[in-house]
């Protein structure tokens, strides 16, 4: 197989995060939303939103690290953040991200291996900014959507704040801070308990 067909085989297959349901819906529609569309989701944040990021970060780097943070579901599916970590299931789902990268030419297969494993540790100013926007979506989606994902999941208000906090505002405080009076007028209107 020469180079060429490597990468076209390489975007037939990542095409099946299409199907790759999450757990909350898109405002405004009555259907889960997809991995894909989630991909696409952050990356614009990821333009939006860099200035409030604690720390500088390269936009571009993490538009980068956003289209690939999801596609190890593929062959391991979604699971709904609020599950407790699971080696297993994370082990899935960079084997399935490694064998997505097999047809690819082996400087292309680098470099998205190292910025998946970049964003998967969350230590790099991108890394860590890109976790915080990759939190975002659900959130609104919850937010306009009377809690749907959170009633439907029986996840509590606790499990929401904890788990958001620490990882938003390790990323932008000026993002949590603004998310956390959303979540608190939630919670008085009873969408979130």
């Amino acid at each position: 197989m020469n180079q060429l067909d490597g990468i076209l085989q390489f975007l037939m297959a990542i095409e099946q995060l299409k199907a790759v349901e999450r757990k909350s819906r898109p405002v405004g529609l009555n259907r889960l939303e997809n991995s894909a569309e989630h991909s696409w989701h952050v990356c614009l944040l990821a333009m939006t939103l860099a200035q409030y990021a604690n720390q500088a970060v390269d936009v571009n780097k993490m538009i980068k690290m956003m289209l690939l943070h999801d596609l190890g579901e593929i062959g391991a599916g979604d699971k709904i953040v609020y599950a407790s970590e699971n080696a297993s299931h994370k082990q899935a789902e960079l084997s399935a991200f490694h064998e997505l990268l097999t047809p690819l030419p082996a400087s292309i297969a680098a470099e998205m291996l190292a910025l998946y494993q970049e964003f998967n540790l969350g230590e790099s100013p991108e890394a860590c900014f890109a976790k915080a926007i990759d939190r975002v979506p659900p959130l609104l989606q919850n937010l306009n959507d009377n809690g749907f994902s959170w009633q439907r999941n029986n996840i509590s208000k606790a499990q929401v704040f904890e788990l958001n906090q620490r990882h938003i505002s390790a990323g932008s405080k000026a993002l949590w801070n603004n998310l956390e009076a959303k979540l608190q007028q939630a919670v008085e209107q009873g969408i979130l308990s």
